[in-house]
Protein backbone atom coordinates (compact mmCIF):
# COMPACT_ATOMS: atom_id res chain seq x y z
CA UNK A 1 0.00 0.00 0.00
CA UNK A 2 1.72 3.33 -1.49
CA UNK A 3 1.71 6.42 1.20
CA UNK A 4 2.29 10.13 0.14
CA UNK A 5 3.51 12.74 2.19
CA UNK A 6 1.01 15.38 2.13
CA UNK A 7 1.96 18.55 4.14
CA UNK A 8 0.20 19.80 7.04
CA UNK A 9 -1.31 22.67 6.80
CA UNK A 10 -0.39 25.50 8.75
CA UNK A 11 3.57 23.61 8.74
CA UNK A 12 5.18 24.64 5.35
CA UNK A 13 8.73 24.68 5.27
CA UNK A 14 10.91 27.82 5.65
CA UNK A 15 11.92 29.36 2.14
CA UNK A 16 15.33 29.69 3.00
CA UNK A 17 15.34 25.77 3.45
CA UNK A 18 16.27 23.70 0.36
CA UNK A 19 13.77 20.72 0.72
CA UNK A 20 16.85 18.59 -0.43
CA UNK A 21 18.85 17.07 2.07
CA UNK A 22 22.25 17.88 0.18
CA UNK A 23 24.75 20.42 1.66
CA UNK A 24 24.59 23.89 0.81
CA UNK A 25 26.35 25.02 -2.23
CA UNK A 26 29.83 27.40 -1.81
CA UNK A 27 29.34 30.96 -3.38
CA UNK A 28 32.19 31.15 -6.69
CA UNK A 29 32.23 34.82 -5.91
CA UNK A 30 33.84 34.58 -2.33
CA UNK A 31 35.98 31.91 -3.54
CA UNK A 32 37.55 34.12 -5.93
CA UNK A 33 37.58 37.05 -3.58
CA UNK A 34 39.85 34.69 -1.42
CA UNK A 35 42.09 33.75 -3.72
CA UNK A 36 42.74 37.58 -4.82
CA UNK A 37 43.09 38.16 -1.18
CA UNK A 38 46.12 35.49 -0.33
CA UNK A 39 47.82 36.10 -3.87
CA UNK A 40 48.21 39.85 -2.53
CA UNK A 41 49.19 38.66 1.14
CA UNK A 42 52.32 36.14 -0.96
CA UNK A 43 53.37 38.96 -2.60
CA UNK A 44 53.60 41.68 -0.21
CA UNK A 45 55.70 38.71 1.78
CA UNK A 46 57.95 38.68 -0.92
CA UNK A 47 58.82 41.75 -1.44
CA UNK A 48 60.12 41.93 2.47
CA UNK A 49 62.18 38.58 2.10
CA UNK A 50 63.51 39.44 -1.04
CA UNK A 51 65.82 41.85 -0.19
CA UNK A 52 67.05 39.78 2.93
CA UNK A 53 67.94 36.72 0.95
CA UNK A 54 69.56 39.46 -1.61
CA UNK A 55 72.55 40.07 1.12
CA UNK A 56 74.35 37.08 0.36
CA UNK A 57 78.04 37.01 2.06
CA UNK A 58 81.16 36.83 0.35
CA UNK A 59 82.92 34.30 -1.18
CA UNK A 60 86.59 33.60 -1.94
CA UNK A 61 87.80 31.75 -4.74
CA UNK A 62 91.55 30.73 -5.75
CA UNK A 63 92.57 29.28 -9.14
CA UNK A 64 94.79 29.82 -12.01
CA UNK A 65 94.35 31.83 -14.86
CA UNK A 66 96.92 32.57 -17.73
CA UNK A 67 99.50 35.49 -17.13
CA UNK A 68 101.71 37.40 -19.78
CA UNK A 69 103.26 39.48 -16.58
CA UNK A 70 106.15 37.28 -14.89
CA UNK A 71 105.61 39.68 -11.74
CA UNK A 72 102.14 37.80 -11.36
CA UNK A 73 104.06 34.16 -10.95
CA UNK A 74 106.59 35.64 -8.12
CA UNK A 75 103.51 37.53 -6.31
CA UNK A 76 101.63 34.31 -6.24
CA UNK A 77 104.91 32.46 -5.13
CA UNK A 78 105.49 34.64 -2.47
CA UNK A 79 102.25 34.40 -0.83
CA UNK A 80 102.34 30.54 -1.22
CA UNK A 81 105.30 30.85 0.58
CA UNK A 82 104.35 33.13 2.82
CA UNK A 83 101.11 31.04 3.85
CA UNK A 84 103.54 27.77 4.18
CA UNK A 85 105.71 29.78 6.66
CA UNK A 86 102.77 30.66 9.03
CA UNK A 87 101.77 26.82 8.51
CA UNK A 88 105.21 26.16 10.06
CA UNK A 89 105.10 28.58 12.42
CA UNK A 90 104.75 26.30 15.35
CA UNK A 91 106.86 23.99 14.71
CA UNK A 92 109.79 26.91 14.08
CA UNK A 93 108.83 27.79 17.56
CA UNK A 94 109.35 24.73 19.33
CA UNK A 95 112.32 23.81 17.48
CA UNK A 96 114.20 26.92 17.75
CA UNK A 97 113.59 28.00 20.90
CA UNK A 98 114.35 26.89 24.41
CA UNK A 99 111.17 24.84 24.27
CA UNK A 100 112.39 21.66 23.67
CA UNK A 101 114.69 21.40 26.61
CA UNK A 102 111.72 22.87 29.04
CA UNK A 103 109.15 20.60 27.71
CA UNK A 104 111.68 17.66 28.22
CA UNK A 105 112.98 18.11 31.30
CA UNK A 106 108.97 18.80 32.53
CA UNK A 107 108.04 15.33 30.87
CA UNK A 108 110.91 13.15 33.13
CA UNK A 109 109.93 15.01 36.25
CA UNK A 110 106.13 13.74 35.49
CA UNK A 111 107.45 10.22 34.94
CA UNK A 112 109.33 10.22 37.94
CA UNK A 113 107.37 11.39 40.82
CA UNK A 114 105.03 8.77 39.03
CA UNK A 115 101.87 11.23 38.61
CA UNK A 116 101.37 9.85 34.91
CA UNK A 117 98.84 12.58 34.14
CA UNK A 118 99.13 15.18 36.94
CA UNK A 119 99.76 18.05 36.18
CA UNK A 120 97.80 17.88 32.91
CA UNK A 121 99.31 18.34 29.17
CA UNK A 122 98.00 21.94 29.47
CA UNK A 123 99.43 22.81 32.12
CA UNK A 124 103.08 21.22 31.35
CA UNK A 125 102.48 22.50 27.55
CA UNK A 126 101.50 26.37 28.93
CA UNK A 127 104.20 26.54 31.34
CA UNK A 128 107.19 25.42 28.61
CA UNK A 129 105.78 28.24 26.53
CA UNK A 130 106.01 30.93 29.30
CA UNK A 131 109.15 29.51 30.09
CA UNK A 132 110.32 29.87 26.61
CA UNK A 133 108.78 33.00 26.52
CA UNK A 134 110.73 34.45 29.60
CA UNK A 135 113.84 33.00 28.27
CA UNK A 136 113.49 34.37 24.83
CA UNK A 137 112.45 37.54 25.58
CA UNK A 138 115.98 39.16 25.09
CA UNK A 139 116.46 37.71 21.64
CA UNK A 140 112.77 39.00 20.38
CA UNK A 141 113.58 42.37 21.93
CA UNK A 142 117.03 42.63 19.92
CA UNK A 143 114.90 40.98 16.83
CA UNK A 144 112.32 44.13 17.14
CA UNK A 145 114.79 46.66 18.03
CA UNK A 146 117.01 45.88 15.36
CA UNK A 147 115.10 44.28 12.14
CA UNK A 148 111.61 44.92 12.70
CA UNK A 149 110.84 48.13 13.71
CA UNK A 150 113.32 49.75 11.26
CA UNK A 151 111.86 48.24 8.64
CA UNK A 152 108.57 49.00 9.72
CA UNK A 153 109.72 52.45 9.33
CA UNK A 154 111.29 52.09 5.60
CA UNK A 155 114.53 52.55 7.18
CA UNK A 156 116.02 49.03 5.86
CA UNK A 157 114.85 46.69 3.06
CA UNK A 158 113.27 43.01 3.67
CA UNK A 159 116.27 41.11 2.48
CA UNK A 160 118.49 43.44 5.39
CA UNK A 161 116.25 42.94 7.99
CA UNK A 162 115.77 39.86 7.47
CA UNK A 163 119.50 39.16 7.76
CA UNK A 164 119.52 41.10 11.06
CA UNK A 165 116.73 39.49 12.79
CA UNK A 166 118.64 36.02 12.10
CA UNK A 167 122.11 37.62 14.29
CA UNK A 168 120.10 37.03 17.96
CA UNK A 169 118.41 33.80 16.83
CA UNK A 170 122.15 32.36 15.54
CA UNK A 171 123.64 33.69 18.49
CA UNK A 172 121.61 32.17 21.08
CA UNK A 173 121.46 28.73 19.42
CA UNK A 174 125.66 28.67 18.98
CA UNK A 175 125.79 29.16 23.04
CA UNK A 176 124.14 26.38 23.37
CA UNK A 177 124.96 24.19 20.54
CA UNK A 178 128.14 21.89 21.18
CA UNK A 179 130.89 21.63 19.23
CA UNK A 180 130.61 18.00 18.51
CA UNK A 181 126.80 18.33 17.46
CA UNK A 182 128.24 20.76 14.89
CA UNK A 183 131.08 19.02 13.72
CA UNK A 184 128.81 16.01 13.20
CA UNK A 185 126.31 17.99 10.66
CA UNK A 186 129.50 19.97 8.57
CA UNK A 187 130.96 16.32 7.65
CA UNK A 188 127.45 14.80 6.97
CA UNK A 189 127.13 17.78 4.87
CA UNK A 190 130.44 17.78 2.98
CA UNK A 191 130.67 21.34 3.24
CA UNK A 192 133.90 22.88 3.17
CA UNK A 193 135.64 23.24 6.55
CA UNK A 194 134.15 26.65 7.95
CA UNK A 195 136.94 29.23 9.12
CA UNK A 196 134.29 30.45 12.21
CA UNK A 197 131.50 30.40 13.24
CA UNK A 198 130.11 33.05 10.71
CA UNK A 199 130.64 30.85 7.88
CA UNK A 200 128.35 27.93 9.51
CA UNK A 201 124.89 28.04 7.90
CA UNK A 202 121.31 27.58 9.60
CA UNK A 203 121.37 24.21 8.02
CA UNK A 204 124.03 22.67 9.78
CA UNK A 205 123.08 25.48 13.13
CA UNK A 206 119.48 24.92 13.69
CA UNK A 207 120.31 20.55 13.82
CA UNK A 208 123.12 20.69 16.24
CA UNK A 209 121.03 22.78 18.08
CA UNK A 210 118.25 20.88 18.50
CA UNK A 211 120.37 17.90 18.86
CA UNK A 212 122.02 19.39 21.70
CA UNK A 213 118.92 20.44 23.25
CA UNK A 214 117.61 16.91 23.56
CA UNK A 215 120.58 15.56 25.09
CA UNK A 216 120.53 18.27 27.48
CA UNK A 217 116.91 17.17 28.44
CA UNK A 218 117.83 14.07 28.57
CA UNK A 219 121.05 14.43 31.54
CA UNK A 220 118.90 16.56 33.48
CA UNK A 221 115.80 14.49 33.24
CA UNK A 222 118.35 11.75 34.53
CA UNK A 223 119.75 13.79 37.71
CA UNK A 224 115.79 14.33 38.52
CA UNK A 225 115.11 10.52 38.17
CA UNK A 226 118.03 9.84 41.27
CA UNK A 227 116.47 10.85 44.48
CA UNK A 228 113.05 9.26 43.19
CA UNK A 229 114.72 6.10 42.13
CA UNK A 230 115.98 5.89 45.88
CA UNK A 231 112.80 6.18 47.35
CA UNK A 232 111.46 3.49 45.00
CA UNK A 233 113.96 1.48 45.86
CA UNK A 234 113.71 1.80 49.75
CA UNK A 235 110.01 1.11 49.38
CA UNK A 236 110.28 -1.78 47.63
CA UNK A 237 113.19 -3.59 49.71
CA UNK A 238 110.72 -2.81 52.97
CA UNK A 239 107.56 -4.26 50.85
CA UNK A 240 109.59 -7.24 50.24
CA UNK A 241 111.07 -8.14 53.84
CA UNK A 242 107.31 -7.44 55.30
CA UNK A 243 106.26 -10.24 52.39
CA UNK A 244 104.35 -7.94 50.84
CA UNK A 245 105.02 -8.94 47.09
CA UNK A 246 101.32 -8.21 45.91
CA UNK A 247 101.13 -4.47 46.62
CA UNK A 248 102.68 -2.13 43.98
CA UNK A 249 105.59 -0.30 45.31
CA UNK A 250 104.69 2.83 43.59
CA UNK A 251 101.12 3.05 45.19
CA UNK A 252 103.48 3.27 48.14
CA UNK A 253 106.23 5.45 47.04
CA UNK A 254 104.62 8.22 45.06
CA UNK A 255 103.14 10.03 48.25
CA UNK A 256 106.65 9.88 49.62
CA UNK A 257 107.75 11.23 46.42
CA UNK A 258 105.28 14.11 46.38
CA UNK A 259 105.84 15.12 50.42
CA UNK A 260 109.64 15.09 49.35
CA UNK A 261 109.12 17.11 46.11
CA UNK A 262 107.15 19.90 48.37
CA UNK A 263 109.32 20.45 51.36
CA UNK A 264 112.41 20.88 48.83
CA UNK A 265 110.19 23.24 47.02
CA UNK A 266 110.81 21.32 43.34
CA UNK A 267 108.64 23.14 41.50
CA UNK A 268 111.29 26.51 42.45
CA UNK A 269 114.46 24.31 41.75
CA UNK A 270 113.45 23.11 38.14
CA UNK A 271 112.26 26.56 37.08
CA UNK A 272 115.51 28.62 38.26
CA UNK A 273 117.84 25.59 37.13
CA UNK A 274 116.45 25.41 33.65
CA UNK A 275 116.40 29.07 33.55
CA UNK A 276 120.03 29.45 34.74
CA UNK A 277 121.36 26.69 32.37
CA UNK A 278 120.08 28.50 29.28
CA UNK A 279 122.49 31.34 30.40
Amino acid sequence: MNTTAVPVAGHDQPSGISSSAGPPQANPGKIRFAFHRIAILVLFVSQLVTPVVAQVLPKLTIGLAESDKPGDVAVALQVLFLITVLALAPSILVMGTSFVRIIIVLSFLRRAIGTQTMPPDQIMVGLALFLTLFIMTPVFTQINDDALQPYLKQEIEFQEAIDKAGVPVRNFMLRQVSENDVALFVKISRMPPPRNVDDLPFTVIIPAFITSELKMGFIIGFILFIPFLVIDMIVASILLSMGMMMLPPIMISMPFKIILFVLVDGWHLIVRQLVTSFN
